[in-house]
């Protein structure tokens, strides 16, 4: 029996069609059958026209920056033929996208008009290509989001501390702790300490006769003179009492040059 060399077996393989039971498959026989839904297109597995778009791109291992738009179209609108058949409902944005392509392949085929100037006119692709780039950065971004873990991200693992101890546990008490009982007891204490007002014998009639002496032999007296602050509230209350009972006696009379000047005290004048 002839041995058959492996660059002859790869050779008919390459040529065949598929493999029958390990045989190889060169032609497609009569009696195959294939279901109606075998080759169907299902575009709602596309998020929209620019992902389908992008994916027969890449299928084809075309240049996005130079796209073949008759290529591209023809299968496109296949795509979106089968499609009208089966989801008349998904088939209007993918009409419209079919309409956009037959539109640049259109200006692809007239003359570009003259320009004024030496620019070259724009590719009526440009549109189309920006697009598609800028779709497949956020379905790349989007795919990278999706491949991180999702916990952390968008959940967190339930935690729950379970004391199973039965002995008692006192709480820590901490200096603030401390700081804060102590400044309570403090406040506490002022609301309720006591304020013990003791009674000084001041006699008026005393004053009024130290005021006298301090105005004899003298012809004025300035007001502020009579009072000594370091002798305490409680004496020059009583020395002011004193003086006006003195002018309310008429034994001393108060006197002022003009508004807001000096105040003077001097005896009460007594004709001879």
């Amino acid at each position: 029996m002839p041995l058959v060399s492996s660059q002859v077996l790869e050779a008919a393989d390459a040529v065949a069609l598929a493999r029958l039971y390990g045989e190889p498959l060169h032609t497609i026989p009569h009696d195959l059958y294939i279901p109606p839904d075998a080759l169907r297109v299902f575009l709602d597995a596309f998020e929209g026209p620019l992902d389908l778009l992008l994916y027969l791109i890449r299928k084809q291992n075309f240049n996005i920056l130079d796209i073949p738009m008759a290529a591209l179209t023809r299968q496109y609108l296949a795509y979106v033929d089968e499609i009208r058949t089966h989801h008349l409902e998904l088939a209007a944005e993918y009409l419209l996208m079919a309409a956009m392509l037959i539109e640049i392949k259109s200006r692809m085929l007239l003359p570009a008009p003259p320009k004024a100037d030496d620019t070259e006119a724009q590719d009526p692709r440009a549109e189309l290509v920006r697009r598609l780039l800028e779709y497949e950065q956020i379905k790349l971004a989007a795919q990278r989001l999706h491949d991180w873990p999702q916990q952390g991200r968008d959940f967190w693992p339930a935690q729950a501390h379970v004391d199973r101890t039965q002995a008692v546990r006192w709480p820590d008490v901490s200096v603030p702790d401390l700081q804060a009982a102590w400044q309570d007891m403090l406040r506490r204490a002022r609301l309720v300490q006591h304020h013990t007002i003791s009674r000084e014998a001041l006699s008026v009639r005393e004053h009024m006769s130290l005021v006298l002496r301090r105005l004899q032999g003298r012809r004025f007296v300035e007001f502020t003179d009579l009072f000594d602050p370091s002798q305490g509230v409680p004496v020059l209350v009583v020395t002011f009492i004193a003086t006006l009972e003195l002018a309310k006696e008429t034994l001393v009379e108060l006197t002022q040059a003009e508004a807001f000047a000096p105040i003077y005290l001097r005896l009460a004048y007594t004709p001879v």
